[in-house]
């Protein structure tokens, strides 16, 4: 039997740590990943016990993004498959942001594409010094529609302007001068810098805690509404049926140079 593609365990004072677990992929994200988060993060969500969250990824990488083999298959599925894909993608980063207690993301190797929403939708990131980040859906002819009010949140509209459209890589140091990341430790002391925030998170009333997030994310405009999430969600979606994404994916696929390159 494999093992789960979604890791997770609380501690004795509360602290879930939840762990993506598909290594051999790099963490990227599937439809598998997917729904493994939105069962796990509600539950975590209305478990009293649980008083803060840390995610980290197995492996190499914190996470790659989205699995493109995986992408390329549900471009195929039509309209309706499609959708319910974005939907569901959405969902999970809008779970993570919206989490009523803090949470904490622990980055090492690479962190790219979706895994750069993932983090944005966190209280704090921590990162090591050798991280790798990019934005990297336009790259491959998609759009990052579904992210982009937890990246205007996290790095400012000045900064997504730049890296979403580019798909540039930067590191830990660029990554936390632009907001993106809380703070940057040597490799393998992700978790001694994590403790003392950690540790000033459980001395904050629960309650107190939980008004104060949902406050924050109303007045920063990222509670959104029915409508502008169901908007969000069909871009991405549309996005990737179109024939940028088509040929986005195969020169990914081919390991080539899309066609719009002139170089």
């Amino acid at each position: 039997m494999s093992e789960p593609v979604v890791l997770h365990a609380v501690d004795a004072r509360g602290v879930a740590t939840v762990t993506l677990n598909r290594p051999r992929r790099n963490n990227a994200y599937n439809g598998e990943m997917i729904g493994a988060l939105l069962d796990l993060v509600p539950r975590l969500a209305a478990d009293r016990a649980v008083r803060v969250l840390v995610l980290r990824g197995n492996g190499p990488h914190f996470q790659a993004g989205a699995d493109l083999t995986w992408i390329d298959e549900v471009r195929e599925q039509g309209e309706a498959a499609n959708l319910e894909v974005s939907r569901r993608t959405a969902e999970a980063v809008r779970g993570l942001n919206g989490f009523p207690k803090p949470t904490v993301a622990l980055v090492h190797g690479g962190c790219f594409g979706g895994g750069i929403g993932v983090i944005a939708a966190c209280d704090v990131v921590i990162a090591e010094d050798s991280a790798q980040f990019a934005i990297t859906e336009a790259r491959w002819g998609l759009m990052a529609s579904i992210i982009i009010p937890q990246l205007n949140g996290a790095m400012g509209l000045r900064q997504v302007r730049r890296y979403a459209l580019s798909c540039e890589r930067f590191g830990a140091p660029r990554a936390q001068q632009i907001g993106l990341v809380h703070e940057v430790c040597a490799a393998g002391a992700l978790d001694a810098t994590a403790a003392p925030v950690i540790d000033a998170f459980l001395k904050s009333a629960p309650d107190a805690i939980a008004g104060t997030k949902a406050l924050a994310l109303a007045h920063g405009a990222q509670d959104m509404d029915a409508d502008y999430f169901d908007a969000l969600v069909d871009v991405h979606s549309r996005k990737r049926a179109s024939a940028e994404a088509v040929e986005g994916l195969a020169s990914f696929k081919e390991k080539r140079d899309p066609a719009w390159y002139p170089g």
